[in-house]
């Protein structure tokens, strides 16, 4: 078997359980060395549930890659930062970043509109959802850039605007796909990809990605509406102009403008899009 990240080096932020123990553990099975971190380890669990980083590093092992459990609380920026230097001592660099940090089931009150939720729980989810990619990004993107390669992965929820069912879940999961299109523009001239991926609901391997904010519903119709509307405003200003008539002494016409002029057509976003799976691909070719 294969092993196309076998020299490369990740950590996945929220690799406890859910999507980031199934991401830490598809890259191990890619031959990757996986820094697995989370608050949970075995007799201490903040959430009270049974799953910790212990048992995802020894999946990572498992399935064919080099697993290390390290008990990080993602809020501290000291403790972020003495993460970010042990892997550059340990490692002396890192490859890919999954931020995949979440735990706000118990935050979450579902049913109540925003004036209802108790603002101490709204807030903490922003703060442990939001704040917590911020500050890791902010101390793994340094060994990206001097490298001039590394890929940032973003975890949401949902691809587009829709509302999530709640204020607050929804404020995070959408700033989460805009913490991912900003980064990438600042990444970009850098040779470093940010990206926010969502995981689909027909299979743990299935995955979606996403950059910057997708087309909100209707957005195609509306743009054939706009074209539509420019092309009829160029018919009108064509024939309402003035016949063109010889001067004495010349029969040469005036060159004839294009009547189908206008902007040069957009490209597909450069925002990079990646996806976990093949993100080794991406990171062999830079």
């Amino acid at each position: 078997m294969t092993r196309p990240l076998a020299d490369r080096i990740a950590v996945v932020a929220g690799a406890t359980r859910g999507a980031g123990r199934g991401i830490a553990t598809m890259l191990g099975e890619a031959g990757a060395t996986v820094y697995c971190t989370g608050r949970s380890v075995r007799g201490r669990s903040p959430s009270g549930r049974p799953e910790t980083i212990d048992e995802t590093a020894e999946l990572v092992a498992e399935n064919g890659g080099i697993g290390i459990a390290v008990q990080v609380d993602r809020s501290d920026p000291e403790q972020v930062g003495a993460l970010a230097s042990r892997v550059e001592a340990e490692r002396g660099r890192v490859d890919v970043l999954v931020n995949d940090i979440w735990g706000g089931e118990p935050l979450a009150e579902w049913g109540k509109p925003f004036w209802e939720h108790s603002l101490d729980k709204g807030l903490a989810m922003l703060r442990q959802a939001i704040d917590t990619h911020i500050i890791t990004s902010h101390f793994f993107a340094p060994m990206m850039v001097r490298r001039r390669r590394g890929l940032i992965v973003e975890i949401t929820d949902g691809e587009n605007l829709d509302y999530r069912g709640s204020f607050f879940y929804d404020l995070v999961k959408v700033s989460v796909i805009r913490l991912a299109y900003s980064m990438a523009q600042e990444l970009r001239p850098h040779g470093v990809a940010a990206v926010s991926l969502t995981p689909a609901s027909s299979g743990p391997r299935r995955c979606s990605t996403t950059s910057a904010f997708p087309r909100r519903r209707g957005a195609r119709r509306s743009r054939k509406i706009r074209t539509s509307r420019r092309r009829r405003r160029r018919r009108t200003s064509v024939a309402r102009s003035p016949r063109w008539q010889p001067t004495p002494g010349s029969s040469r016409r005036p060159a004839r403008r294009c009547r189908r002029g206008g902007s040069p057509r957009r490209t597909a976003s450069s925002t990079p899009i990646a996806h976990v799976r093949t993100g080794a691909a991406t990171l062999r070719s830079t």
